[in-house]
């Protein structure tokens, strides 16, 4: 009996495949024409993301032999810190949820414009088009769930296959001027590196994927640090690859204006034929991830509200067993959100809704940094103090690249998202005035 629970949990390999999955999410497809005003110099905000990131990989492994229970950031956060603190990370995590969904819907909206062109030039028809694309998905959550893994196997080789071919065979058609000068913007070198590391840092977000269902992984105090930093690993190189490739085979002055930079690409180096072919596995792959991500927007707060975090409304459900109020309010959020910014144009938009998106998922990412340095303070007998170097050449890289990504993100994103952060509190303060009187 024991044998067949094991065989029905996550080993190494599929453990990795989750990270990478995740992490590789529909976002990579527009993420060239949004680095593409920085150029080149991008190229580093690439490599100090990934460094970050893998510091940030090596907190969750060590938090994940800490603190054993699922729930992931959440649980490291409250455990380090307390209630409230946990309650800021869900919330975070919840805004960035249904505003990375927005980000989803206008990456797939890009991508549609290379069968529907009209969409690229007419930015409230782009708008609508998002908007639309996020309630259909929703529509479609409200029914009975079905787990197709057929589904999501063909789903996750489409978004990761042109990633591979331009990463590999799109060397064979770079051209190097389109590198000359490195720094294509305005802003001095630190300023672009910054300001594209910010960017580049939406492809990896769900690095932590794996902690969070750590009861379902097999041997978890091994497999989940060995399959985060892999997955890390594997995705940096994909993402660096890929997207280095494309911005030497499209000019820059093209590029920052393409609502479909694979497509494109294709087209240039293989004809219509690839063209057509890269924008429906990237609409396929934005779309399905779509679909994904509008199932967790209901189902995050629905568990939240059971753990009396959000309101008792959340975990409400329909007949089919659906947290529908969650679907609705947070697919409500994502529509104003893509409404307040359909006139950029869809490149500007997305790069303006990631950030906000990036922002809110630093702050699990920020606060979990310190978890370890927190346990060492308040359990320093089941410390030793050696452990406490280790802790700092680990916990102290992540939270200074955690507070650099910040700065990278500028004033308006940093602004809205901490106005966003700060809107949970009330509904924290009522919910233990609730529990209290209970």
């Amino acid at each position: 009996m024991n044998k067949e629970i094991k065989s029905r949990k996550l080993g190494f390999w599929l453990s990795t495949s989750l990270v990478v999955g995740n992490m590789t999410g529909s976002g990579i497809f527009l993420l060239p024409a949004a680095l593409a005003v920085y150029g080149g110099i991008s190229l580093f905000g690439w490599i100090f993301t990934t460094i970050g990131v893998l510091f940030l990989a090596l907190v969750f492994s060590r938090l994940s032999k800490l603190i054993t229970k699922a729930g992931g950031p959440y649980v490291y956060s409250r455990e380090g810190f307390g209630y409230f603190t946990g309650f800021l990370v869900v919330w975070g995590y919840w805004v960035s949820i249904w505003s990375g969904n927005a980000a989803i819907a206008v990456a797939g909206v890009g991508y549609l414009s290379t069968f529907f062109p009209l969409l690229k030039y007419n930015h409230f028809l782009s708008g609508i088009t998002a908007v639309a694309a996020i309630w259909v998905f929703t529509f479609i959550n409200t029914k009975n769930i079905r787990s197709v893994g057929l589904v999501q196997l063909i789903t996750t080789i489409l978004k990761i296959l042109p990633l591979l071919l331009f990463g590999t065979l799109g060397f064979f058609y770079f051209d190097s001027s389109y590198f000359t000068p490195f720094n294509l913007s305005s802003m001095s070198s630190f300023e672009a590196i910054t300001a594209s590391a910010a960017l580049t840092l939406w492809a990896f977000l769900g690095l932590e994927s794996v902690t969070v269902p750590s009861d379902k992984v097999s041997n978890p105090t091994k497999t989940i640090p060995r399959a985060t930093m892999a997955g890390t690993i594997i995705a940096a190189l994909i993402y660096i690859s890929s997207t280095m490739a494309i911005m030497g085979i499209i000019n820059p002055t093209i590029l920052r204006h393409s609502a479909a930079p694979f497509a494109d690409a294709a087209q240039m180096i293989w004809g219509n034929w690839a063209y057509y072919l890269v924008a429906l596995g990237a609409i396929i792959s934005c779309f399905g991830a779509l679909n994904g991500w509008i199932l967790l927007q209901g189902q995050l707060p629905m568990a939240a509200a059971r753990d009396r975090i959000f309101p008792a409304e959340f975990k409400k459900v329909s007949k089919s067993g659906i947290p529908v109020i969650g679907l609705y309010i947070s697919s409500i959020l994502a529509s104003v959100l893509v409404s307040m910014n359909y006139t950029k144009g869809l490149v500007p938009m997305f790069s303006f809704i990631i950030m906000l998106a990036t922002l809110t998922t630093l702050v699990p990412y920020f606060i979990s940094s310190l978890v370890e340095v927190m346990l060492y303070l308040s359990k320093k007998k089941e410390y030793q103090r050696k452990q406490l170097a280790v802790i700092i050449l680990i916990s102290v890289p992540a939270f200074l690249y955690s507070l650099w990504a910040i700065s990278g993100l500028g004033i308006k994103s940093i602004g809205w998202g901490l106005t966003l952060l700060m809107a949970g509190i009330p509904i924290f303060i009522f919910r233990s005035m609730g529990t209290n009187r209970k």
